[in-house]
């Protein structure tokens, strides 16, 4: 089953469809051991259940250790539901209603992914290879293909797949008019290239470009991972040949010579590798309770708790909460409010636990903290200004105590407008640069939001007082985007959490490169008493 979903990612098998940004490299893959049956995942848009695959059949036992393995695309910023049905078979039948329903469990790929093995724990997930291999390769006396000039070579790199088709993943750039190229080294990711196979067939094919696109071909050989990475030597020279040409010439040798003149190969460490070590993403909500979201007690009001659906403030969080807590095991979460008055003195803070406990602004799950949301807003007196400083540096004091890469820390601030102290703010964003933190603004209602976007730093990076921030750590995006016409929550939600927490990971790595930090090696999986693995980790 796996090498079926592997070979389907991208079969592209010409070189004139090849997209470099899209073309090299798929999603990143976790593979997935379960003492389960028979595997479904569930559809963003429709929410229906597909069958992924089944496990192998193990007859007459209570304690199955299943050794076929699922493969999955994973992405962070999606909530992928995942639902495991046990069957005890009866019958060689592939119709599962021909068999005895056991049970079901159902979970998230980020909880698997999340969860430090255990005995509570019937997964286990391991990474495929993130290595990424650097190669120089000249050629010598390529034939001349060009009648006014010599040839203007370059070369295609093709993975076969397992039905013998092949897929392109790597195209170098020409070298103009000669039949000696040295092309510049290139950095390819060895799944890529093998899909970790190291004996995998690999095809390079030799052109001579033409500007028209009508690519004249010179000739092709074959190698594999492991034949590459024997370096640079006698068993790296290759000819190249144009079977064609071959069969009509007698006297034919080759079309000229490949050689490889340098390999080498470094470990590339994703976001899955530092989870998988152990790092918790820490998450914290900020929440905007100034006197522009209007009287709470009012439908008008952007903070109105209506009992038949939630608020904005509540779908923001809740989309972007349900998606980060698989990655912090405790699941407590502090959660502040800023711009309100509050009781018994009425004075004005912009940094207040929505528990009321300032000792312990600790809410338990994504559920608690809309209850203390809910909470504050019958206690507190919603006022101003907008100020963001004030909850960035409450986080960024955590973050600072803690740069070791054991813990990365997300802000999420939902606001409702303009704010006011944005020269504080973007200092406050330049220090926190420089930690182990990314920040999340959702801009709710009406306003004008031209001041999140400078904040955002994607065009124009984030500066106060002639210093840039190191990294972009700010991810903004304005609510009223995402609401879906037809009144599809669970769709629009998906979506926003899907654009604000796509660059996490991204801002997570650069973090950690920057750094040094290397993730702690994963912990193997559980194995219950008596049980021996004898699962192949790639």
């Amino acid at each position: 089953m796996e090498g079926d979903v592997l070979d389907k990612l991208d079969d592209m098998s010409s070189m004139y469809d090849f997209d470099p940004i899209t073309g090299n490299i798929p999603a990143t893959k976790v593979e997935i051991t379960v003492s389960l049956c028979v595997l479904y995942t569930q559809g963003v848009e429709t929410k229906q259940w597909r069958e992924f695959g089944r496990t192998e059949v193990i007859d007459n036992t209570l304690n199955p250790d299943f050794v076929r393995k699922y493969i999955l695309d994973y992405f962070f910023e999606e909530k992928q539901n995942l639902r495991f049905d046990l069957y005890d078979v009866d019958s060689k039948s592939p119709d599962l209603s021909k068999h005895d329903f056991l049970g079901q469990v159902f979970c998230t790929l980020g909880e698997i992914v999340g969860s430090p093995a255990s005995p509570t724990s019937t997964f286990s997930c391991s990474l495929t290879s993130n290595d990424s291999a650097t190669m120089q390769f000249c050629a010598n006396k390529l034939d001349k293909k060009d009648f006014f000039g010599k040839s203007d070579p370059f070369m295609v790199f093709y993975r076969s797949n397992e039905d013998g088709t092949f897929t392109i993943c790597h195209k170098t750039e020409v070298v103009k008019n000669t039949l000696n190229p040295v092309w510049q080294p290139f950095t390819i990711p060895v799944r890529a290239l093998c899909n970790g196979d190291y004996d995998r067939t690999i095809k390079v094919e030799v052109y001579d470009w033409d500007r028209d696109g009508s690519h004249d071909f010179i000739g092709d050989f074959t190698t594999s991972y492991r034949e590459l990475a024997r370096g640079q030597s006698q068993f790296n020279v290759y000819e190249v040949i144009n079977t064609k040409k071959k069969m009509k010439k007698k006297k034919y040798v080759n079309s000229g010579t490949v050689t490889l003149l340098s390999f080498s190969v470094e470990s590339e460490f994703t976001f899955l590798d530092y989870i998988k070590g152990g790092t918790q993403i820490n998450f914290t909500v900020a929440i905007d309770f100034t006197a522009s979201n209007g009287n709470p007690s009012q439908s008008t009001s952007l903070h109105y708790m209506n009992p038949y659906q939630l608020n904005a403030y509540a779908m923001a969080l809740k989309a972007v909460g349900e998606i980060i807590q698989d990655y912090d095991s405790d699941k407590m979460f502090p959660a502040l409010g800023f711009g309100a008055k509050l009781p018994p003195d009425g004075r004005v803070s912009h940094e207040f636990p929505l528990n009321g406990n300032l000792e312990n602004p600790y809410c338990n799950g994504i559920e608690g903290i809309l209850e203390a949301y809910h909470e504050s807003l019958k206690t507190v007196q919603l006022y101003g200004p907008t100020n963001f400083a004030p909850v960035v540096n409450h986080v960024a004091r955590y973050a600072a105590a803690v740069q070791d890469g054991s813990q990365y820390f997300v802000l999420l601030i939902i606001t409702d407008g303009v704010i006011s102290d944005m020269a504080q703010t973007k200092e406050a964003i330049v220090n926190a640069a420089k930690l182990p933190m990314s920040i999340i603004i959702v801009g709710v209602g009406q306003a004008e939001f031209d001041a999140m976007v400078e904040l955002d730093g994607d065009d124009i990076r984030v500066s106060s007082r002639g210093k840039l921030a190191e990294r972009d750590i700010v991810q903004f995006v304005p609510f009223r985007d995402y609401m879906d016409r037809t009144g599809n929550h669970v769709l629009s939600m998906a979506r926003l959490a899907k654009d604000v927490l796509a660059e996490i990971p991204d801002q997570f790595i650069s973090y950690m490169k920057t750094r040094g930090v290397k993730p702690n090696p994963a912990p193997p999986p559980y194995t219950p008493p008596g049980h021996t693995h004898h699962h192949t980790q790639i």
